[in-house]
């Protein structure tokens, strides 16, 4: 009764009296005063009202205004009063998209026009902080919910991980445990909530399942920072799941299982070379603000990849170099990335084996127009042959669209037009599709 006392008695002061100006005494029996006095104790307190009564915390003070307001930050923070050093974080996202895809058959399959209304994603988020080095992070996610025929899906864990903050007091060493992204790419580490476009580029997602499965099968990670001009990731764990390997022309290449034998290893460096340059958060979206310059390189290694090919047993490895490229300044952003696949199985109905490489590209700018409500065209291109060397396994993908900023990535809305071109010798053969979708998100 008495901390319900003491807040509302707050809340009354806070209404009527400036918070920079304000200090408040609290007596033995919990009851509020403005002034000092015999018994009474000073409060400490933020000048900010939320932390004041609740310590509760959820918008971006250095957030532009949009207009719908600031931005949020990723998920409400909850801080208890009698440990600060404690704190439970809970959030949701949700993407909607009604999306119209045409496809044209270069063969005698007909052509076909389909319209969609699917939940791109549905995420539960929590994270709980046990002291000021250690936290826990997970979701739980419903994704492309009402896709095609998949119906309602089921929910399942994506992100559930440990995390060790500077336990040596210095940035340059950090952990993560279990459930956490490996850094094969940069859109796919990028918190999907703050990509330009929902869906990534297709060549980023084949690494995200070429390694590790959803690149966070479980595993061990050691990370860090020098002043933010060098960034590092060394990790091994969890290796590939048999559902998500293909051969070259897409189709499915363990449909009767795998196993692995050794763990996937591996790691990243990113460099900031030049002064007041420094990449802080990763991120798609800057909404005009500040500037950013980052070069990255990395190489992972996922081996002993053993699956049944036909009545034939085959042992593989799966290598994967990724380079990449950010920069933005104000309200140009520019990012590219490189892909090599060491290991690819051409066909997976052969008896003979043959592997090879797998390489491919792309590149995305977009440029926010803050006059303008935050308006922000953007375009996109990814060029990916699926199988060096050979004719048909060609991947080409143009993009064009519009994203308004209502929120920042708290709620906004976007429109995009995509033409993709499939080689002969992939799944489903030679054809062009051109996608046009309309999506939203609402997101803290």
């Amino acid at each position: 009764m008495k901390k319900i006392v003491t807040s509302v008695a707050a809340t009354l002061l806070l209404s009527t009296t400036s918070a920079m100006a304000l200090e408040l005494y609290q007596d033995a029996n919990g009851q509020v005063f403005t002034t000092k006095g015999e018994g009474r104790t000073l409060i400490n307190i933020d000048t900010k009202a939320e932390k004041l009564v609740n310590g509760i915390t959820i918008m971006r003070d250095d957030s532009p205004e949009f207009a719908l307001g600031k931005e949020t930050h990723i998920n409400m923070k909850f801080v208890p009063q009698d440990n600060p050093d404690m704190w439970l974080k809970a959030g949701v996202r949700i993407q909607g998209t009604f999306e119209n895809r045409s496809v044209d058959y270069a063969g005698a399959t007909p052509n076909e026009s389909i319209s969609e209304a699917y939940l791109r994603r549905v995420r539960f988020e929590v994270a709980a902080g046990f002291n000021k080095w250690t936290s826990f992070v997970m979701d739980v996610r419903n994704d492309k919910a009402n896709y095609e025929d998949d119906g309602e899906q089921e929910f399942n864990v994506g992100d559930a991980y440990v995390q060790i903050k500077k336990p040596f007091n210095t940035s340059l060493v950090n952990f993560k445990l279990f459930r956490a992204k490996i850094d094969v790419s940069r859109t796919e580490t990028v918190k999907s909530a703050r990509t330009i476009h929902y869906d990534r580029p297709q060549v980023a997602d084949e690494a995200a399942q070429y390694i590790s499965h959803n690149r966070r099968g479980t595993n061990a990670q050691v990370y860090g920072d020098w002043e933010k001009k060098v960034h590092y990731q060394l990790a091994f764990g969890d290796g590939v799941n048999s559902g998500k390997m293909k051969d070259a022309s897409g189709s499915s290449l363990a449909s009767g299982g795998a196993t692995q034998k050794s763990f996937f290893y591996g790691g990243k460096v990113k460099l900031s070379p030049f002064d007041g340059w420094e990449e802080k958060h990763v991120t798609e979206t800057y909404f005009g603000q500040g500037k950013h310059f980052t070069l990255g390189a990395s190489y992972w290694i996922s081996p002993e990849i053993s699956y049944k090919n036909g009545t034939q047993d085959t042992t593989i490895d799966h290598t994967l170099m990724n380079l990449e490229l950010s920069v933005h300044y104000k309200g140009l952003m520019i990012q590219g990335e490189y892909f090599d696949f060491g290991g690819v199985v051409k066909d997976a109905s052969t008896v003979a084996v043959e592997t090879g490489h797998s390489q491919g590209w792309y590149a995305t700018s977009e440029y926010v127009i803050e006059e303008l409500a935050f308006l922000a065209p953007y375009v996109r291109y990814e060029s990916w042959n699926k199988f060096e060397g050979q004719d048909g396994y060609d991947y080409k993908s143009a993009m064009g669209g519009v994203n308004w900023y209502l929120k920042g990535n708290t709620i906004k809305a976007g429109l995009t037009y995509q033409q993709e071109k499939y080689g002969a010798a992939l799944k489903d053969g030679e054809r062009t599709q051109e996608n046009i979708k309309v999506t939203t998100q609402f997101f803290f």
